[in-house]
């Protein structure tokens, strides 16, 4: 086999598998949807992916931002899961419905019972009702997942200036103006279908990445022993001699 093609043999199935390989590895705590209304209510969910292969994840704690406090925080109940929250004093009072509020939820903490874990290909969902919501700008949930194997994953960096993604991003809620919004939700049904789809991938999109990061690994592999094997058969087929008439 030439130099060329044993080189064209080697990169391929590199690629393939490489791509198979380190797409999964993206997977991280998100809140859903990433975008509400500033000044109003909304319902978040935050989806806690398990990343490890063999710990289950049995504990997860959001942490809500000091300078952006909200006066109303409520959780849904999950079956097997423990929920509690943490009462801070604030600051600075807020105003709400009339009256001020000295003292706001400052972190949710869930905790599995036996049995409830998020096992290993698995993910669980904490829904949470939040509001007034700040007027401007964003919030910045940090979030620490616990392991069964007593590691702890820190989901605390927040979002940098160039846009680039740090390597353990928190869940980042952006607010916008009501007509933004508005001007959304008024949208057909058809366009919103795409983008309904677009926000499962931005959290669920590591496992189809990685399920086509395989095939197409499989895929290069084949393509490269079929190449391999063209090329061996080749010189045995041109040394043989010419028959004569």
């Amino acid at each position: 086999m030439s130099l060329l093609k044993r080189s064209a043999l080697v990169a391929a199935t590199v690629a393939g598998l490489t791509l198979a390989l380190a797409a999964p590895a993206s997977a991280h705590v998100t809140v859903n949807p990433d975008t509400a209304t500033a000044g109003g209510y909304t319902k978040v969910t935050f989806r806690v992916p398990n990343e490890s292969d063999t710990a289950s994840t049995n504990k997860v704690e959001v942490n809500l931002p000091a300078d952006n406090p909200v006066a109303s925080v409520s959780v849904k109940p999950i079956t097997g899961w423990d929920v509690a929250t943490t009462v801070s004093k604030l600051a600075k009072p807020l105003e709400a419905h009339g009256a001020q509020i000295t003292e706001a939820v400052s972190k949710i903490t869930w905790t599995a019972k036996a049995g409830s874990e998020v096992k290993p290909g698995q993910f669980q969902e904490f829904d949470v009702s939040l509001g007034p919501l700040p007027e401007s700008g964003q919030m910045v949930f940090k979030a620490l997942q616990y392991y069964s194997d007593n590691t702890t994953v820190r989901w605390i960096d927040e979002p940098t200036t160039d846009g680039t993604e740090p390597e353990h991003p928190a869940p980042v809620l952006k607010l916008a103006a009501a007509g933004a919004t508005d001007t959304a939700a008024a949208a057909p049904t058809a366009a919103a279908t795409p983008q309904a789809a677009a926000d499962d991938d931005s959290s669920d999109g590591p496992d189809a990445f990685g399920i086509a990061g395989l095939i197409a690994g499989v895929i290069a592999l084949i393509l490269a022993l079929l190449a391999y094997a063209k090329a061996s058969r080749r010189p045995a087929q041109e040394s043989t001699p010419a028959t004569k008439s």
